[in-house]
């Protein structure tokens, strides 16, 4: 096998990268939007086109890795469902689809969060441990739990959706998945800055994003800095609750909000040491090393282990 084509689908833009099979090496990246607003069909289609582009300039290209958003069943290549940041997506036969628009003989499709758990696991900061406890807190927030170099999916395809604990922090809030007060709902990107505008007073200056509500918080303004030590402290809390749960070696933490500096970074892990038992107190919470390449690579994993041969080092 000589190279493939990776694709990271998520609400805001499709990345791509063409992959060599042998040692994982990105060869050609991009990107385009998704334009989710325009519904599970159109934008199939548009990616449809995008990977017959790609296929059509590399003949070399022998499958479709695919990291996707939404709850994926691996075997059937489907979406089973989606939150509403990608409407109409749940229910889109991806796989289908990118065969016949691209002419690739083999797709696979994984979960975008259990595909970035699975690079960073194997080819990143957990590299070398047996169970790895992968969050992602960006946008959204999601995870996966990876034994053995396999990410657990569950019967329902739902493993990993961390970003759905209940935190009594976010009582009101409401979450992408329709109910109120999970994590995501306050401690995500998106998520901390609808939190802020929520509590923030006549005298509090509007923050439109998380970039700004990361300035108003290094510029010393209280509250912006109490909703990163709270959201921080709440994250913590739920990894130790998952750590006494599923035992891990290791937890990464990856996404733009482990960009947050040191005050968040110090939360999260007075927050675990809160709920941590003893045994798992001591294990490390790292950042992730792989970037936007991790459900990429993570992809690709994937397809190697379903398809082989396996990369060589």
């Amino acid at each position: 096998m000589s190279a493939l084509l990776a694709l990271d689908i998520g609400g805001t833009k499709v990345a791509w990268a063409v992959v060599r099979a042998q040692d994982l090496a990105v060869e050609e990246r991009g990107e385009i939007a998704t334009l989710a607003h325009e519904g599970g069909a159109a934008v199939a289609r548009r990616i449809g086109a995008e990977a017959a582009r790609v296929l059509g300039a590399r003949p070399d290209i022998e499958g479709i890795a695919v990291a996707s958003a939404g709850v994926v069943d691996p075997e059937a290549g489907r979406i089973v469902s989606a939150t509403n940041t990608m409407p109409g997506w749940g229910g889109t036969e991806l796989a289908r689809i990118l065969r016949e628009a691209s002419g690739a003989g083999a797709v696979e499709i994984l979960n975008d969060v259990h595909a970035h758990g699975l690079g960073e696991a194997l080819l990143g900061a957990g590299c070398g441990r047996e169970t790895v406890l992968v969050l992602a807190v960006g946008t959204g927030i999601g995870g996966a739990l990876v034994v053995g170099g396999e990410p657990a999916l569950g019967d329902h395809f739902l493993a990993g959706h961390f970003g759905h604990v209940h935190h009594p922090l976010g009582a009101g809030m409401p979450c992408s998945c329709g109910r109120e007060g999970h994590i995501e709902a306050f401690c995500s990107g998106s998520g901390i800055t609808a939190w802020y505008e929520s509590r923030r007073g006549p005298g509090d200056p509007a923050a439109a994003n998380g970039r700004e509500l990361q300035a108003l918080a290094d510029s010393g303004h209280g509250l912006a800095s109490a909703c990163f030590t709270e959201s921080g402290w709440a994250i913590g809390e739920c990894l130790g609750s998952l750590a006494n749960c599923l035992d891990p070696s290791l937890i990464v933490l990856s996404g733009s909000m482990t960009r947050s500096g040191p005050l968040w970074w110090e939360a999260v892990k007075k927050g675990y040491a809160e709920q941590a038992m003893n045994a798992v107190a001591d294990i490390g919470i790292v950042p992730g090393t792989l970037g936007g390449d991790a459900p990429l690579l993570g992809a690709v994993l994937h397809f190697l282990n379903r398809r082989g041969p396996a990369p060589q080092n």
